[in-house]
């Protein structure tokens, strides 16, 4: 799909990366992280968490052979409410994309835009350099600490915010200028163009092509190569919705949030707290099934199976 459609930058998570590690082409990658796990020995555990970065890694350096922009590989779930586990798993991938003779300015790390994820962004990238994309946002007080955090790249998730509207309201489809998801992505995106924040905006997690045209003119979009085909099937001339000049004339007054703001704000947006804590749940499921997947590789023989 990246050959065919030729993206600038590419993204994994865990479930992307669980579904691959399981294709018959990709199991060169999972043998050499199975073998690397064990070379560096350790616990049972230790040796499963290393051949998981690991194949992260993998899977980041064979995408980055086929973009000329940056790959994003994710900090493990179970962390998005520890600031320094976070911190040290970060710089581990860091270093592990190193010894594969890849810079930092090729990789942004995922990280929950939990407060403590948002935080760990902070520290990464003002102490270390290295660039960050905070995912599962969902909130506009995740948007703003994360702005106020100076991370590279939000990931705001479009698709996410609509399936909840759908799920927990009376009104089953809207109008793209109506969309909850549109307008939340549309005050983020004013907001930061109004104040001057360089964090750059990439909508994510689209369900439809309708979606995607709806924010024409936001900084970034992540698509999936389903949505690119058919999206590469249209000719249509598309307007920007979203540009700079109208986010500059618009009414916005600049907050700054502090740990309690931020969780008091953020509390308050039913649908972004649901839905941030339904998606941890989610990529740590997958993140466990990858372990349990690379475990029954590494040991099943040794135990006679």
């Amino acid at each position: 799909a990246i050959d065919e459609y030729k993206p600038l930058d590419a993204t994994t998570n865990p479930s992307l990366i669980l579904a691959a590690a399981q294709m018959p082409a990709y199991q060169e990658l999972v043998d050499d992280a199975v073998a690397y796990g064990k070379k560096l020995g350790g616990s049972e555990e230790e040796q499963i968490k290393n051949a998981c970065d690991k194949l992260f890694v993998l899977f980041g350096a064979e995408i980055l052979k086929r973009i000329p922009g940056r790959v994003s590989t994710e900090v493990d779930a179970r962390l998005s409410f520890d600031k320094e586990g976070m911190i040290q798993r970060a710089r581990r991938l860091i270093d592990l994309y190193k010894e594969a003779g890849i810079g930092k300015d090729r990789i942004l790390i995922k990280l929950s835009s939990t407060w403590e994820g948002i935080q760990a962004g902070k520290v990464l990238e003002a102490e270390y350099g290295i660039h960050c994309n905070m995912t599962l946002l969902f909130s506009f007080a995740q948007a703003v600490a994360c702005a106020e955090a100076g991370v590279t790249l939000i990931s705001p998730f479009v698709g996410r915010i609509l399936d909840w509207y759908v799920a927990n309201g009376d009104k089953k489809s809207y109008e793209a200028s109506e969309d909850p998801a549109f307008r939340c992505v549309t005050k983020i995106y004013n907001y930061y163009k109004k104040f001057g924040y360089k964090t750059i905006v990439m909508g994510a997690s689209f369900r439809n092509t309708g979606e995607i045209k709806a924010l024409t003119g936001c900084d970034y979009l992540t698509i999936s190569p389903k949505l690119l085909a058919e999206l590469s099937k249209e000719y249509v001339k598309l307007t920007p919705t979203l540009s700079v000049k109208e986010a500059q004339a618009c009414e916005l007054e600049k907050l700054h949030l502090d740990e309690k703001a931020f969780r008091w704000h953020h509390n308050e947006d039913q649908m972004a707290v649901e839905k941030l804590s339904d998606g941890i749940r989610k990529f740590a499921a997958d993140a466990i099934k990858l372990e349990r997947m690379l475990k029954e590789r590494m040991f099943s023989a040794e135990n006679g199976k």
